[in-house]
């Protein structure tokens, strides 16, 4: 389905340059207006031409081809890092401990082990 709209798009689209680039443009009659002709420059031009109506049909379809084609690529839901395999990765287990954990000292034995006072700063006596 894809594929047929992107290739109608295509089609569409050369279609639409080749109909307005057969058209005669607005200005084809600017000599008019220096004598020559009866025909009004810029009044109404009457009722449409083949091509006229027929870029505007094309135009459109030009158009819905466009919003279609935009619905499906937002709507796809899917990348291509979806298709993608992620490599396992293993955790690690935590290493058992061999040291036994050191129980903490009683409040007391720093005093009598002897520790060192605290150091005082320099030129205080």
């Amino acid at each position: 389905m894809h594929i047929f709209i992107t290739m109608l798009h295509i089609v569409v689209c050369l279609v639409l340059i080749l109909v307005v680039l057969l058209q005669a443009g607005k200005g084809a009659n600017m000599g008019a207006a220096f004598g020559g002709s009866s025909q009004t420059v810029f009044g109404s031009s009457g009722a449409g031409t083949f091509l006229g109506k027929l870029t505007t049909l094309v135009a459109a379809v030009f158009m819905l081809t466009s919003l279609t084609l935009s619905y499906f690529s937002v709507s796809k839901g899917t990348s291509i890092m979806d298709t993608v395999s992620r490599p396992e990765t293993k955790k690690a287990a935590p290493q058992p401990t061999t040291q036994q954990p050191v129980a903490p000292a009683p409040a007391g034995a720093e005093k009598a082990k002897g520790a060192t006072p605290p150091a005082t700063p320099p030129g205080a006596k």
